[in-house]
């Protein structure tokens, strides 16, 4: 069903009434980014492991199954890049450290109360 030039015209493109909308929600105060924030990542399982593939042969420490948001994973992860004194990245709820610090993220999240299992080889 094809529509006629007058209803293609007729949508709202921008309103000075509410500002700038979220392309997502169409809200002036996104509310998306705000349930994307509360989503808790992890299902609590944390495992901690090293990884080499597909970064060139460079190894990195892998800690997966955190049971936070988002907002909270990544002050963990600017803390617990801090106490290795490496850098570091969250993607997709897993926090990436660079080098294999396996046993220093162990006794990092021990001190915090959170309990970890050293996985794979």
């Amino acid at each position: 069903m094809s529509q006629s030039l007058k209803d293609q015209l007729s949508s709202l493109v921008y309103s000075t009434e509410k500002g700038r909308l979220c392309p997502e929600c169409g809200e002036s105060e996104c509310v998306c980014q705000q349930r994307k924030a509360e989503t808790v990542l992890g299902d609590g399982n944390v495992k901690i492991r090293r990884e080499s593939k597909g970064r060139k042969g460079k190894g990195v420490t892998l800690v997966e199954g955190l049971a936070m948001n988002a907002d909270e994973l990544k002050t963990l992860a600017k803390a617990l890049k801090t106490h290795c004194g490496c850098g570091g990245a969250v993607k997709a709820g897993v926090i990436e450290i660079q080098g294999d610090k396996r046993e220093a993220a162990q006794a990092f999240l021990a001190q915090r109360g959170i309990k970890a299992k050293l996985a794979g080889g």
